[in-house]
């Protein structure tokens, strides 16, 4: 049901983490980053450079989402949490996970992947910048298994300066069209 609903544009919320429902949700404006527009400051270039985080792939996915959903306000419930493993299990939800050089979870995100698009949910981070160089990382993994579109849901001023705009849904609509009928390899 999940991955029907990617495939057709909608995503699934929950009104809090206690709620035992989901809604989906559609956007007329929808948030991408295009693959080829990825920017990262000279900052979190400079740390990147430095290797001051470890980045591992889907090896505490549900740590990760578990994480982002460790807030005032959430719509990850746990109905999204259990639902989403699920996904990570059969290889459509991955996360990208920056440990520190004490080895301890700094930052990270989870995704859901479809053909060649790759849907963006939700990043958090414990340590200053571990969020970015996760974005980093996950913009190279896409890069290099071949995915051509990266949505991020909506457009946020904190996306903005990684490229992230916005296109009118029937755009929208069409590129999704076109990548979930493309290979792609997260990995």
């Amino acid at each position: 049901m999940l991955l029907e609903g990617y495939s057709r544009g909608i995503f699934p919320m929950s009104e809090s983490r206690d709620d035992d429902d989901v809604n989906w949700y559609s956007a007329r404006m929808r948030g991408i980053i295009p693959m080829d527009k990825f920017r990262v400051s000279s900052n979190v270039g400079r740390i990147i450079r430095q290797n001051r985080f470890e980045c591992r792939v889907n090896t505490c996915f549900r740590t990760v989402m578990e994480a982002c959903a460790d807030r005032d306000s959430t719509w990850i419930s746990d109905l999204i949490l259990d639902s989403y493993e699920v996904l990570h299990m059969a290889g459509h939800a991955h996360s990208v996970e920056m440990f520190d050089a004490d080895g301890e979870l700094a930052g990270g995100l989870y995704g859901v992947s479809l053909g060649a698009a790759f849907f963006g949910e939700s990043i958090f981070r414990r340590k200053k910048e571990a969020d970015k160089v996760a974005l980093w990382h996950c913009h190279r993994i896409l890069e290099d298994g071949g995915f051509k579109l990266w949505d991020t849901q909506f457009y946020t001023d904190h996306l903005a300066q990684f490229g992230c705009t916005e296109i009118l849904a029937q755009k929208y609509y069409q590129l999704l069209s076109e990548a979930i009928q493309m290979e792609a390899h997260f990995s």
